[in-house]
């Protein structure tokens, strides 16, 4: 495929937001990039057409079998006045791994990147500028085939919309509560677990909402044979510092392998703090949060960056972490992190890719 995108601009623009306003995923830019898939043309028309309406047959398979992946990276106004995107190679990689698990034909990496940059840079005036602002990218493919039958669609639609966000929880950076589900599964080996693939998310929203009107933001998941081991937050992958030491649970098939938890183990072998991927039990965790060894928690992912953990409840009891106070390696990581994709402090990492 060549890098020929077809643009058409929209003659009706939205009025934009006010910045002080936004909240996460609730508004969407002037326009959207799509390309389709035929087993006979491969991926083509690439084209970025003004944001709305799709037009689907009742029987397109993914409406009834789920045969869709997503991604989720964003675009920073850095201090310089350039727009950056936060290691999108990763990106991209993540969804070509997610195409492979669910039978759709793998992108070009390359050219995905090109389509996510003149996308951004069509409605480059959306990029919000203020303080924790971002413009959240959302890559995804569906399957197109109009059809009743479980099996692989042999066409696809590949979409990437945008939308101008502040932070993902209200609260921001400070404490979440979070709520530890023992009763329901998210994923077990064998299955999509380590993916990005729309019947995860589905699937976790029945313990989300039991979490939610007991007061918790987001649902700590346990392994799906044992209910034993630790694996990650509904939106997020998870770290605890553990009498000084930060571990986080290893990558066994069923975590989805997050770029944010990636750059952090990265980060925090820079800052030369020990730092380890192992199985960590859910009995290991209570008993370090009772006997003060839980010295820290925080999750950590794209929307939300950082998010610092300050109540686990487990079985109705609960436990505080830090005072229920954001932990100095928590404040250093988020301040890292952001200071790199906001141009703030040099990247010294590699991560930052910049609008030409």
């Amino acid at each position: 495929m060549n890098n020929m995108i077809r643009v058409e601009k929209t003659t009706r623009p939205k009025q934009k937001p006010e910045e002080s306003k936004l909240a996460f995923g609730k508004t969407f830019t002037d326009h959207m990039f799509v390309m389709d898939y035929k087993p006979d043309l491969g991926w083509h028309d690439p084209r970025i057409i003004p944001y709305g309406p799709l037009t689907m047959d009742p029987s397109t398979c993914v409406l009834h079998y789920g045969q869709g992946i997503f991604e989720g990276l964003k675009a920073y106004h850095t201090v310089s006045g350039k727009i950056a995107l936060f290691r999108p190679e990763q990106n991209i990689k993540r969804m070509n791994d997610s195409c492979e698990r669910l039978c759709i034909p793998k992108l070009d990496s390359d050219f995905v990147i090109h389509a996510i940059k003149t996308l951004v840079k069509t409605d480059m005036d959306w990029v919000p500028k203020s303080p924790g602002t971002s413009l959240y990218i959302r890559p995804f493919i569906i399957a197109t085939d109009a059809f009743l039958g479980v099996h692989p669609s042999f066409t696809y639609q590949f979409i990437v919309i945008l939308a101008p966000s502040g932070a993902y929880y209200p609260g921001g950076i400070n404490p979440v509560k979070i709520y530890v589900e023992d009763r329901y599964v998210r994923a077990s080996q064998g299955g999509t677990g380590s993916v990005k693939t729309m019947a995860n998310y589905a699937i976790s929203l029945k313990a989300q909402d039991e979490a939610e009107k007991k007061g918790y933001v987001q649902v700590l998941w346990l392994d799906g044979i044992e209910r034993k081991y630790v694996e990650e937050v509904g939106a997020m992958n998870v770290f605890f510092k553990i009498k000084g030491e930060v571990v986080t649970p290893a990558l066994t098939g069923t975590i989805l392998p997050g770029i944010t938890r990636d750059s952090v183990i990265t980060m925090l072998k820079s800052f030369g703090i020990p730092v380890t991927e192992r199985r960590i039990t859910i009995d290991e965790l209570i008993e370090a949060a009772q006997n003060g060894d839980l010295e820290e928690a925080f999750g950590t992912g794209t929307a939300a960056v950082i998010s610092p953990m300050g109540e686990l409840n487990y079985k109705g009891s609960i436990h505080a972490i830090n005072g229920n106070k954001i932990g100095d390696i928590s404040q250093k990581l988020y301040q890292a992190l952001t200071g790199i994709q906001y141009g703030k402090v040099e990247d010294t990492f590699g991560w930052i890719t910049h609008l030409e």
